[in-house]
């Protein structure tokens, strides 16, 4: 993951420098995909683990939530 934040992090600053070719705009959009996928896989695992408690102690998680734990877990 660091070593794509790198790159995608390079690309930037030699777009700043100068215009980047095809190929640099194309890996650049595709380095900036996966690292969004990445992002949003790791960000609904995360939240797959959170449980909601209201005041008395009754667990009030949302049943998307619950769902998304069970299909994680599946995985």
């Amino acid at each position: 993951m660091r070593s794509l934040i790198d790159e995608i992090n390079r690309l930037a600053r030699l777009s700043r420098e100068r215009s980047l070719t095809i190929q640099e705009k194309k890996r650049q959009a595709e380095l900036r995909q996966k690292y969004l996928k990445n992002f949003r896989s790791r960000f609904k695992k995360q939240l797959a683990q959170i449980t909601v408690v209201d005041p008395t102690g009754k667990d009030i998680t949302p049943k998307k939530v619950k769902r998304l734990r069970k299909s994680s877990n599946q995985e």
